[in-house]
């Protein structure tokens, strides 16, 4: 066969599996397209080699799909930085394929038949998760938060649902390649945990209201002069407006990522005329401060006195966004990464921290980005009652961005059993109960706020008590007796 040809049915599967992701929103066509991979394998039989073209050749379409938003932050100043988009959509398809390259090579080397790829793919997953400070996002398991499926989270996490879907997808494809059309109807039926929806009672509440806010300040305006005092206006209206949740008064309002322009240590008048708007309620915002020369991205807490009470640095920078790795060295030539208004980018905060919000209980606040890893939020130094997500969703775009981003923060709750809190700029903003079902939402493009009831937390979930950890040394361990095996086995050949 043609290499073209070779390598264009994987790329298709890989698109085909990318549809399971927000906006498209089919999990079972995400079995589907590993299904079909796997069933290639099987057929083919590749050498290592092969496998790792076969596998890169996949991911490259998978990435490719479900990362096409990424172009949208390179947009907003297209003068600017338009040209760089395709070279980075390309770059982030091609990274992210690397990854399963490894995989389906290492699987390969590990045996003839595709069954290693049950754990070579969610290792190389856990990998992304972590390594050059992590990308975790269109895992797999992303594309569960609507299904049964999906409520797994709560015990194995997202790298063990990545374990099951491969072992779904693995069956699938064995199904097929041994019962001929019997066996599509055994791997349609395998899909069925990604067609019923979550079931379970609505979700306790705790009978506090949080007011959340969306400003709509689209990235190309947000900095404009013109438009400042129309969004932050817009803002101190939504925070004074009468409450719509019967009468109840909110316990609390949020505003999103970076909601002022201004820095946060240079704006006492701003925070005591957002008090004094807010008659009492306390009042979280985005802002950047300054101190010792260094920028930060932070949520500040505004008490009953027009006083920042609490303070909270984002610690997960976006690489090439907030900093640039070696940035000091970088900037002297020039080079900035895309969100930084002053310098060379922004510098990290202390870690996870929660904030006391009094009667609403400890809060775990997350910004943007930082809502992508399980692992930082199990970083918490101890378990809160909820969880605060500000955000500024402009940067990705209109479509398939904001939805996917929407997803993963649906899968924090999940995995910890905690409501979720969250105010985006451009949205979407949403209130979301432990199961990661949205019970409030503030669509795309609009200027609004909602009075959302808070739900109650579940009980500390499996996940939350045990993280990453135990699916690390199940994958490491099991891998490297299967490598031992194979150095055996190739030993005894004469």
């Amino acid at each position: 066969m043609p290499r073209f040809k070779r390598y264009a049915v994987p790329v298709v599967a890989g698109a085909v599996a990318a549809l399971g992701q927000a906006p498209v929103d089919v999990p079972a066509l995400l079995l589907a397209g590993f299904a079909a991979i796997f069933l290639l394998v099987f057929r083919r039989n590749p050498s290592p080699r092969q496998a790792a073209g076969i596998g890169f050749a996949f991911g490259f379409g998978y990435f490719l799909v479900s990362l096409h938003w990424i172009v949208s932050p390179f947009l907003v100043d297209a003068a600017r930085h338009g040209w760089m988009a395709p070279f980075a959509v390309v770059l982030m398809a091609a990274g992210g394929a690397v990854f399963w390259m490894l995989a389906f090579w290492g699987g390969r080397r590990l045996g003839p038949r595709p069954y290693w790829l049950i754990l070579t793919l969610p290792a190389v997953e856990m990998l992304r998760a972590y390594i050059f400070t992590g990308f975790p996002w269109a895992t797999p398991a992303q594309s569960t938060v609507d299904t049964l499926l999906g409520q797994a989270l709560a015990l194995v996490g997202p790298h063990g649902v990545n374990i099951t879907l491969m072992a779904i997808a693995v069956a699938m494809a064995h199904s097929v390649l041994r019962w001929r059309s019997g066996g599509a109807v055994i791997a349609l039926g395998l899909t069925v945990p990604l067609w019923v929806p979550v079931i379970a009672p609505q979700a306790a509440l705790t009978g506090h209201v949080i007011r959340l806010v969306q400003p709509n300040a689209p990235q190309h305006q947000k900095w404009d002069p013109l438009m400042i005092p129309v969004f932050y206006e817009r803002q101190l209206s939504f925070t004074g407006a009468a409450p719509t949740h019967g009468t109840q008064r909110p316990a609390l309002v949020v505003w999103p990522e970076t909601a002022i322009p201004w820095a946060l240590n240079r704006s006492q008048v701003i925070v005591e005329e957002i008090s004094a708007v807010a008659d009492g309620t306390p009042v979280i915002i985005g802002a950047q401060r300054t101190e010792d020369g260094r920028h930060y991205n932070t949520l500040a807490v505004i008490g009953a006195q027009g006083q920042v009470v609490q303070r909270y640095d984002k610690h997960h920078l976006v690489p090439f966004g907030e900093y640039v790795p070696l940035g000091d060295f970088a900037a002297r030539f020039g080079f900035y990464g895309l969100a930084p208004q002053h310098g060379a980018g922004f510098s990290r905060g202390a870690g996870a921290q929660l904030l006391d919000l009094g009667a609403l209980g400890r809060a775990l606040p997350l910004i943007c980005y930082e809502a992508v890893f399980a692992h930082d939020v199990n970083a918490a130094p101890e378990r809160p009652e909820f969880i605060i997500h500000a955000t500024n969703d402009a940067w990705f775009g209109t479509y398939a961005g904001p939805q996917q981003h929407l997803a993963q923060t649906r899968m924090r709750a999940i995995e910890q059993g905690l409501p979720v809190a969250r105010a985006a700029n451009t949205g979407i903003t949403a209130m979301i109960d432990p199961r990661g079902r949205v019970l409030d939402r503030i669509g795309l493009g609009q200027a609004d706020f909602i009075d959302a009831p808070l739900p109650q937390p579940h009980a500390p979930t499996l996940y939350s008590r045990t993280g990453d950890l135990p699916w690390a040394v199940i994958m490491a361990v099991l891998v490297a007796l299967g490598a031992l095996r194979t150095v055996a086995r190739q030993r005894r050949k004469p």
